[in-house]
């Protein structure tokens, strides 16, 4: 399984629809809340190069939204 990370905000509604997602999967994920976080917001933006949540890595790949065909793509599922 590919390590997976998600850059979010407590009040984003596709965070949240993302993380349910991976729970639902059991694919395991590591979170950053941008919202309180100012170092990983920091990171965040230059992997991006925008503002805009979630942000989610899986390997190598950049996702920004909930892109939920091709995040299941990239995971193999």
């Amino acid at each position: 399984m590919q390590h997976v990370e998600i850059y979010s905000t407590p009040s984003c509604h596709f965070c949240h629809m993302a993380k349910e997602f991976f729970k639902e999967k059991n694919v395991p994920f590591t979170d950053y809340d941008v919202a309180s976080d100012v170092s990983k917001r920091q990171e965040m933006m230059e992997k991006s190069g925008q503002m805009g949540v979630p942000v989610i890595v899986i390997g190598n790949e950049l996702v920004v939204g909930f892109n939920k065909a091709l995040i299941s793509k990239l995971l193999g599922i």
